[in-house]
């Protein structure tokens, strides 16, 4: 039989004095507004009573089915997450509402005779280095529910925690539960309503979560709502549903069924109300109901009543992308600018009257305004699934030409051509890329200004190569625009982040990028030129194309048609006094030599 004893209280004397630090314990926690706060401020008066080394505060998560650490001394991670099961010490005391006094937390016999399924996760000892022999794990009440765990670790004198102990630390879960909840109770009431309680509430998002993704938005200048969507991946609907219980409103969603509003848009510029955000969606019985960004905006709301005056308003809550989806919607740009869905447009090629026909035409048929929207249908959705190529693929016979999109690196089917329209496909493209739509026999190269034909502002590389049947499959390479990455999001390891910007900033060389198609070489080359394009440094490059513009650099258009290729590009660029020359490719000899050479001379290429 063991005899638990308390060396503190073995006189009366002693005795009094260890209550008496009780007391005052509790009485200072109690007058506390921030529990945290006494809590570091007692930590060491509370160890003192209890003759204990490290002390932690678990608070119960019921929703999750976890716990997790409020309050910790040691060096031990920011933040402790356990499931509420008997695998652990302090899931055991929640699970079972049970005191537990272990006195060897690494003898396996102690655990398997409290509950078989009970073990130490020494893991937390060899993270921070400290070993926990003893610990009292002790239920923390408020009334009759259940709201966090005491935990005391090492018994300084003794080799466990006595009944003495057991008892002083039941009294003081008791002080704490009602610390705690009364602080639960007056954050309530003191904390400032927000945008995204709902996510909160909902376990959708963390706190923390919540603090990064403000971090992230300030840091990169876009909406709050477009990080938690792409970098959390919290569902579009839940985010405006937050929203709307935030300003007390209806969320409405993009949808193609409302009836396009004309004699609401009639004085309305499109521009104006892309700027503005926000979009007039119905006028019924005299009220006009309006889709706005923000409900709380009065000068937005003033604004709307002195352009759209009538007897009643309703204002509902819309995300900017779905704003944006119903202006393009009711103004017929990009998104829904091709009369429907590319299955709209394919049931409007009749595959059934041509089949004696002879099989397409080399100029565009009578069917050529549905292979127009056919086309423009076709990039605009390749565009708006982020896709890197589109294939067109005709097949000899009669078994029509395949369309596919290359998207993350795979081929995805998109839609199959009727055999008899699949010359008049391509020579739609062949116009749009200005080549010669009579020349089947050998490849050709082209690129398509796509806003020459649609709203919509991207430019496609486009190649032809001759197939068997006297066909020709055609591939389009949409470009990329825009800014380059700075180097430090292109996911590179710590290791080869550090090594490649060595490399670049070395004053002559040369550094060859290389890898498949689309797997990021321009990209790459571009954030390279961005970190070391500086005043005092002359970069030039030649492309083909020119993809990504940055201000500094001296970008080349390289013209093979008229004699102007990779190494005549470089040729001239060696007298123009170049610090740094990038060049796009290096397919042929005389570009390789050139690099090379130039490399061995002062320059970084």
């Amino acid at each position: 039989m063991i005899i638990l004893k308390n060396p503190i209280a073995e006189t009366p004397q002693k005795k009094l004095s260890y209550y008496k630090a009780l007391n005052d314990i509790a009485n200072q926690i109690h007058s506390a507004r921030n529990l945290n706060e006494i809590l570091i401020n007692l930590q060491n008066q509370i160890l003192s009573v209890f003759d204990a080394d490290r002390i932690t505060i678990y608070i119960v998560d019921w929703k999750k089915k976890e716990i997790f650490s409020r309050f910790k001394a040691g060096t031990v991670p920011e933040e402790i997450r356990v499931p509420l099961a008997n695998q652990s010490i302090a899931g055991y005391t929640v699970q079972n509402a049970q005191i537990v006094n272990i006195a060897n937390a690494y003898d396996r016999n102690e655990l398997q005779m409290i509950n078989k399924d009970l073990v130490y996760d020494q893991s937390w000892d060899k993270k921070s280095g400290y070993v926990c022999k003893q610990i009292l794990s002790v239920p923390i009440f408020y009334k009759k529910y259940l709201i966090g765990v005491l935990q005391l670790f090492n018994k300084k004198q003794g080799p466990r925690f006595s009944l003495e102990d057991q008892t002083s630390a039941v009294e003081m879960a008791k002080v704490l539960g009602i610390a705690i909840f009364n602080q639960r109770k007056m954050t309530l009431k003191t904390k400032k309503r927000t945008r995204f309680d709902y996510l909160l509430e909902n376990n959708l998002i963390t706190e923390k979560e919540l603090e990064r993704a403000v971090f992230l938005a300030r840091d990169r200048k876009i909406p709050l709502e477009t990080v938690l969507l792409e970098d959390l991946k919290v569902k579009k609907e839940e985010v405006g549903r937050s929203l709307a219980q935030y300003y007390n409103c209806e969320y409405i969603a993009f949808s193609n069924r409302f009836p396009i509003p004309g004699d609401l848009l009639i004085n309305l510029k499109q521009i104006y109300l892309r700027n503005n955000l926000w979009v007039p969606l119905q006028r019924e019985s005299g009220k006009v109901r309006i889709l706005i960004d923000n409900p709380q905006r009065l000068d937005k709301l003033d604004s709307i009543k002195s352009l759209i005056p009538a007897e009643q308003y309703e204002f509902a809550l819309g995300l900017k992308e779905d704003i944006q989806q119903f202006l393009d919607y009711f103004f017929g740009t990009p998104h829904e600018q091709n009369q429907g869905s590319i299955d709209d447009i394919m049931g409007k090629l009749d595959a059934g009257h041509a089949e004696d026909q002879e099989e397409g035409a080399e100029l565009l048929s009578e069917d050529d305004s549905i292979i127009v929207q056919l086309v423009n249908k076709m990039i605009i959705d390749a565009y708006q699934k982020k896709c890197s190529d589109i294939h067109i693929e005709p097949y000899p016979g009669k078994q029509g030409a395949e369309i596919r999109l290359r998207i993350d690196g795979a081929c995805q089917k998109y839609q199959t051509v009727p055999y008899h329209y699949r010359r008049a496909l391509t020579s739609r493209l062949k116009i749009m890329a200005e080549l010669d739509i009579s020349e089947r026999r050998k490849p050709q190269d082209g690129k398509i200004q796509f806003k020459k034909f649609a709203p919509l502002d991207i430019e496609l590389r486009v190649a032809t190569i001759p197939t068997v049947g006297g066909e020709e499959d055609m591939v389009m390479r949409i470009l990329t625009a825009g800014e380059p990455l700075p180097l430090e999001a292109m996911g590179m390891s710590p290791r080869n982040h550090e090594r490649f910007l060595n490399m670049i900033a070395k004053p002559y060389g040369i550094i060859l990028v290389v890898g498949p198609t689309g797997s990021g070489k321009t990209t790459t080359l571009h954030s390279a030129l961005a970190y070391i394009n500086k005043p005092e440094t002359k970069i030039w490059t030649a492309e083909d194309p020119v993809e990504i513009t940055q201000k500094g650099l001296r970008q080349v258009q390289v013209q093979p048609k008229i004699g102007f290729t990779f190494a005549a590009a470089m040729r001239s660029f060696l007298r123009a006094d170049p610090d740094v020359i990038m060049v796009g490719e290096m397919r042929d000899h005389e570009t390789v030599a050139t690099g090379i050479e130039a490399s061995l001379t002062g320059h970084l290429v």
